[in-house]
């Protein structure tokens, strides 16, 4: 076993003991990523080795002073990390280096980890595959031909074959959830505030987005979580939370779990993922949790349209600049520049009524987890496609209208800002990964966290590696 196989608390424990120097961990790291990263284009914008390595040195000089110390890890290309190239995957920011971290990178550097460089995302994180014209296409590690998922793709990857330890991703639509399932790792989307966003930001109007870890087991995700997390002065919605890691293992027996598959029908899925699904369902009930089939608890048009309206609201407001701008509007691919214009083209009561069914919808969760204890329902509808496609155009013959409705499964989570961990269900006929998503009740992330390490310790999926692992020598 190499420094690379441990898990995240086993080489930090490592650091922290002097077990282990930062400088062997940076060195097995980028060993790894010279060794793997070729072929699968997940780690990108990676700073000077010999600068890395300095740094590596001057932490194991100084001592460790942070929960992370001596942690080399990659942030993803959506973030701003000083500094370093942070080009949102698109060629209009290709050479942008930010004076200063966004909040949560400004929290993982403090905690002492290292910045290597980036994880590679779509452009400006728009659609579920990692792709952009900056830095080419992230393959899946089971399938390098196939695509990771995204936006997280690169940092999913990236653990999947052991480049990283540790990996932050964000979520919109499903960014944190769909490559976890895709790479067979875990994501976790947080409820909204606790992990937050960024004070120079709109702060009101439309909150759907949220940062989040992803790592190769439940107790890594909580270590990192407890960086990231917490309340921002300046950040309405912001909240603390507790600290989840030590917190994880519990007796889950007797725990609900409402499954609600493609949504009586409103959710076209490719064949086999409902049946490698329902078969994963079977761990819950060995855990001795109770599994409960749920109708439909909401119209599926309705949210669907709701989350339409509300996610070209916010994109339009974000990304407007650069389509207002003559000399980089023709630089946008062209899903940026259909949801600027349909943001721009909606009318006050669209928005209206978007929020209203989004509150109806919050409403109805309240109600659902007084039954059950978390939802459950695939990470996609469609197996990992090919990397040269831009998207799905349809699912079982039934044509698809956007591109990334493919992935309608994780919008029920997103629209009401609740605690959703993406979790491996295993493998189909081909031999590619599917997730889980197991959703709780807002603020609820502890159970949803407790749940998914149960999942984990029943099942240790992760450790079933890529067949395309190049070996390695055991110690």
């Amino acid at each position: 076993m190499t420094l690379t196989d441990l898990d995240a608390a086993e080489l930090l424990s490592g650091l922290a003991e002097r077990e282990i120097t930062a400088r062997e961990a940076m060195r097995a790291c980028l060993d790894r990523i010279a060794a793997v990263n070729p072929g699968i284009n997940a780690v990108v914008a990676l700073r000077d080795e010999a600068t890395l390595m300095a740094e590596a040195e001057a932490a194991d000089r100084a001592g460790p002073r942070g929960p992370l110390h001596g942690l080399p890890i990659a942030i993803k290309d959506s973030a701003n990390a000083r500094g370093i190239v942070s080009a949102f995957g698109s060629p209009i920011l290709k050479d942008f280096r930010p004076a200063q971290d966004d909040l949560y990178v400004a929290r993982i550097r403090a905690a002492g980890a290292i910045i290597i460089g980036k994880t590679n995302t779509p452009e400006f994180g728009l659609g579920s595959h990692t792709r952009n014209p900056v830095y080419g296409a992230t393959g899946n590690p089971y399938d390098p031909g196939r695509s990771a998922g995204g936006s997280s793709g690169g940092a999913a990857a990236a653990l999947a074959t052991r480049m990283q330890w540790l990996s932050d991703g964000s979520d919109m639509m499903g960014s944190l959830r769909n490559p976890a399932g895709w790479c067979n790792v875990y994501g976790f989307r947080p409820s909204y505030g606790l992990v937050p966003g960024e004070e120079e930001k709109e702060l009101f109007m439309s909150p759907v987005v949220t940062s989040g870890p992803m790592a190769r087991s439940p107790g890594d995700l909580a270590l990192l979580l407890d960086v990231m997390a917490g309340a921002a002065p300046g950040v309405p919605f912001s909240h603390s939370g507790q600290r989840y890691s030590g917190h994880l293992q519990a007796d889950v027996r007797g725990r609900r779990i409402g499954w609600l598959g493609n949504w009586g029908g409103a959710w076209p899925m490719e064949e086999g993922v409902l049946d490698t699904c329902e078969a994963a369902l079977a761990t819950f009930e060995d855990l001795g949790c109770e599994v409960v089939a749920l109708d439909p608890p909401f119209p599926a048009a309705d949210l669907w349209q709701a989350w339409l309206d509300l996610r070209a609201f916010a994109v339009s407001a974000g990304l407007g600049p650069l389509y207002d701008n003559p000399d980089q509007r023709p630089r946008l691919r062209a899903e940026v520049i259909w949801e600027v214009e349909r943001g721009r083209a909606l009318e006050a009561v669209a928005i209206q009524r978007a929020s209203a069914i989004r509150s109806a919808w919050f409403r109805k969760t309240t109600a659902l987890f007084r039954e059950v204890n978390a939802l459950v329902m695939p990470t996609a509808q469609v197996w990992p496609f090919p990397l040269d496609w831009n998207h799905p155009v349809e699912i079982a013959g039934q044509h698809l209208d956007t591109y990334h409705r493919w992935m309608e499964c994780v919008i029920p989570a997103s629209i009401a800002g609740l605690p959703a961990i993406g979790v491996p269900a295993g493998f189909g006929a081909a031999g590619l990964p599917m997730g889980l998503q197991l959703v709780g009740p807002y603020r609820g992330d502890l159970g949803v966290l407790q749940l998914a390490q149960a999942w984990h310790d029943a099942t240790g999926w992760p450790a079933r590696r890529p067949p395309a692992d190049p070996p390695r020598e055991t110690a």
